[in-house]
């Protein structure tokens, strides 16, 4: 496309996250993985095998901070996530070949309205609605494969002011980074900005105004947010 006349309205500005050390990471297109904790995909209900999403990029809360109340729902939750930030595109990867996809690795919520997921989920709708609003992906500082490897295992959790609401291991997923990347890349070609959320422990429950969280992963990051 010749993008060389005058737009009929102003582009919108691009979604970006910070990078430890330096530089911006640009965010092109945001997938999320369900149902990726066997204790999670117990309560929910659900059960199954993970499945995947698709969240607006501009949804990026970038390091966190204030976040609004978003409108339509009385149950808010967090879900605490590794956050993959793919750095080379491809189709049909391979899962031994997946880490080099892999530009690094953040700590990000997944904010979910419930109440608007559980009337999707009986109306037989699209879940789209539930976690696509303004704020709906905080995602912290990305750190560098370069500098932190590919981490397989260590302890995730969140608190809500002060107190620990989630709590696991990353080496609890159903499907690992590489799985997933491998998975996904066959039936859509992932590329440079990508992210993708890897899932959440069992335990999220919902936060009010004025909540303040705080999201950690070891050898990856944290996280803070404020709800208003």
């Amino acid at each position: 496309m010749d993008d060389s006349g005058a737009w009929a309205v102003a582009p919108p500005p691009r979604a970006a996250l910070p990078v430890a050390g330096s530089g911006l990471f640009p965010v092109r297109r945001i997938y999320t993985v369900g149902r990726n904790y066997r204790a999670h995909a117990a309560e929910t209900g659900l059960g199954g095998t993970p499945g995947v999403s698709l969240k607006p990029a501009d949804s990026v809360l970038p390091g966190g901070g204030d976040l609004a109340y978003p409108p339509g729902t009385a149950h808010l939750d967090p879900e605490v996530e590794l956050v993959l930030a793919i750095g080379k595109g491809g189709a049909d990867i391979a899962a031994a070949d997946a880490p080099g996809h892999v530009f690094g690795y953040a700590v990000g919520f997944d904010m979910i309205r419930r109440d608007v997921l559980a009337q999707c989920i009986a109306d037989r709708h699209s879940w789209d609605l539930c976690k696509s609003f303004d704020g709906a992906s905080p995602v912290g500082e990305i750190a560098p494969a370069a500098a932190i490897g590919h981490p397989a295992s260590g302890a995730i959790w969140i608190e809500v002011n002060g107190l620990r609401r989630q709590t696991g291991d990353l080496a609890d997923q159903v499907w690992p980074p590489a799985e997933i990347i491998a998975r996904l890349s066959r039936l859509s070609r992932i590329a440079p900005g990508d992210l993708i959320f890897t899932g959440t422990p069992a335990g999220p429950a919902p936060v009010a105004r004025g909540d303040a969280l705080h999201g950690h992963i070891d050898g990856v990051g944290e996280l803070r947010v404020r709800i208003v």
